[in-house]
């Protein structure tokens, strides 16, 4: 089963939202939360952790808020979830982990790092600006295609 999480989530919300409004001042968080109905505390939380990643610029004061760090279209689905998720992982084991008592038996291990990096592609080409561009984007969520 493939799903992203729900912070994930709103964070694509977010940038997506970010994104339409690029050249306007900066977004607040009050503002994409009562948008989307996001608590408040959790989606600061998301967009603090886009801005340490530098997909996003925070700016201070009474009239900050955030704005992308480059243009949206330079900006990929990938890189928006891998800074909330972190890696994209398809099974327990890695590259870098090979504790797992099936490692060296393992049959499927390669052929699942091969759809992982299959996956990951795919949401690489997948930029900030065609999410934005998308009939009816604004303020509807995004929705990403979840296996269960």
């Amino acid at each position: 089963m493939l799903r992203f999480t729900k912070q994930m989530d709103y964070g694509l919300m977010a940038m997506q939202y970010i994104a339409l409004h690029q050249g306007e001042a900066a977004v607040g968080v009050k503002r994409i939360a009562d948008e989307f109905g996001i608590p408040v505390e959790l989606l600061a939380k998301v967009l603090q952790r886009l801005a340490r990643t530098e997909l996003l610029v925070s700016t201070q004061g009474t009239r900050g808020g955030y704005t992308l760090s480059r243009p949206s279209q330079a900006i990929s689905v990938a890189e928006v979830i891998q800074a909330i998720d972190g890696p994209f992982t398809v099974t327990a084991c890695s590259t870098e982990n090979s504790d797992c008592d099936q490692y060296h038996k393992c049959s499927v291990r390669d052929h699942l790092w091969q759809i992982r990096d299959r996956i990951v592609a795919a949401l690489d080409r997948v930029t900030l600006a065609e999410m934005a561009a998308e009939p009816n984007s604004a303020p509807a969520p995004v929705s990403v295609v979840r296996r269960a």
